[in-house]
């Protein structure tokens, strides 16, 4: 990525509410025009402290997703802050497994450190990590940003996430939308982004600079990591090897993908065996895939083998803080010094949040060298059913979720059937839709 690297989660800033601020709605329809009507950022709007999110109270299935008008609403509370009106989310794998506990060990120490050893709860917990917006506030320190600024962001897993109306960000974790996309486009690539990055420079060493003629296999690439990589590789002049099922290889090919591997075809180990060895792997299937993935590798090169199906969350999951990362980082460590014997290097990588790090990836969006893709848009009223979509896996791109409606011009139409709803009519809608006592 040149000069801008993707840091750590440790960077973020972890603050406490403090003060409400307003927020921008928009109000009810009239026939088949729908308009939307910005609230005045009066003194009496500015007490408000309340707003509609999609929360959960509990681990577990879909079951546990509620919606509730009296969340508590983000302010903005120290210099670094910036406020933003929610207007498109979208969902990824990590939200179905947050919703049903992954990581909870160590996310609820980080949400409150002082928290460790007591009963205290982490809900509600408001999920998705993809955000496109509008600024709405600002911390006296900020300088990137100002109210009316469309951003976006990957939203770090420990703070509140983007299925409300606002959400609260630390300026180093936004950055501005790509002027060419809708917030609804836009929502589906800051998770991924990030995601891919983290993988590839941080972990990979790869960068635009040293990717020309990279020989670089991505396993499971027809998701919202997959898509988003393959772009990113090509526009840095990789040549990219990617395994996916046979009805996703049109979609692949598309995003520049040079070989595509068919995994329901036969022994995708020994077909992918048969071409030249690779600089790096991407690996987003885990399971058995790390065993024959690695003797792929060319040796005693410097070629890198990344993983994102991780022990590491569930290590603590299951065992707690301590034993769970004393256990993951020996398995690491072990896992690293076998490879390296074998002439190439073990990683794993992790989702890592970067705003700067988006600000290289909207240049190459607005300069065609990224697409947005989207499998499925839902209302604001159809959280659970956009939840279920995702849960049921072969993705083909991101799952979005309209959370405001979009200006005349700049998006999806009512038309489309992809109009979001208001607080009201989502109300309404979640009660015709729950199950009948």
């Amino acid at each position: 990525m040149g000069s801008v690297k993707v840091t750590a989660c440790c960077r973020q800033l972890f603050l406490p509410h403090a003060r409400a601020l307003a927020l921008t709605t928009k109000m009810a329809s009239s026939g088949n025009i729908i308009c939307s009507l910005r609230r005045n950022l009066s003194s009496s709007s500015r007490l408000r402290s309340s707003m509609p999110a999609w929360v959960i109270d509990e681990y577990g299935n879909n079951g546990v997703l509620r919606f509730t008008e009296d969340a508590t609403a983000p302010s903005v509370n120290s210099a670094s802050e910036v406020l933003i009106q929610v207007h498109a989310a979208s969902l990824n794998p990590l939200d179905i497994s947050m919703r049903r506990g992954y990581g909870s060990n160590l996310l609820k120490l980080r949400r409150d450190p002082v928290s460790l050893g007591q009963n205290g709860t982490e809900f509600p917990i408001i999920l998705g990590r993809d955000v496109s917006g509008v600024v709405l506030d600002c911390g006296s320190g900020v300088t990137h940003f100002k109210p009316g600024d469309e951003v976006w962001a990957a939203i770090p897993p420990w703070k509140q996430g983007s299925l409300a109306e606002m959400v609260n960000l630390t300026e180093y974790e936004v950055s501005h939308k790509p002027r060419s996309l809708s917030h609804r486009e836009a929502a589906s690539i800051p998770y991924v982004a990030a995601t891919a990055l983290s993988a590839l420079v941080n972990a990979g060493g790869l960068c635009r600079n040293n990717c020309t003629n990279k020989r670089v296999l991505i396993t499971g690439a027809s998701g919202g990591v997959g898509t988003f990589s393959i772009q990113l590789l090509k526009a840095w002049g990789a040549h990219v090897t990617v395994t996916c099922s046979h009805n996703a290889e049109g979609l692949v090919r598309g995003l520049g993908a040079d070989d595509v591997v068919d995994y329901t075809a036969g022994d995708v180990a020994t077909e992918l065996g048969l071409l030249e060895k690779f600089d790096v792997i991407l690996d987003n299937v885990g399971g058995d895939s790390e065993q024959w993935a690695l003797g792929l590798l060319k040796s005693w090169s410097g070629a890198k083998y990344v993983t994102l199906v991780t022990p590491f969350l569930l290590n603590m999951d299951s065992m707690g803080l301590l034993e769970g990362a004393v256990h993951s980082g020996l398995n690491l460590h072990q896992k690293a010094i076998t490879n390296m014997c074998n002439g190439v290097f073990y990683r794993w990588g992790f989702y890592a949040p970067d705003g700067p790090a988006l600000d290289e990836v909207s240049q190459l969006v607005d300069a065609g060298k990224i697409l947005p893709v989207v499998e499925d848009t839902f209302l604001f009223s159809q959280v659970p059913l956009a939840f279920q979509k995702v849960e049921r896996g072969h993705a083909r791109g991101k799952t979005v979720v309209t959370v405001a409606q979009e200006e005349e011009g700049t998006g999806v139409t009512e038309e489309e059937g992809e109009a979001s709803d208001t607080p009201e009519q989502v109300r309404e809608e979640v009660r015709q839709a729950a199950p009948k006592s």
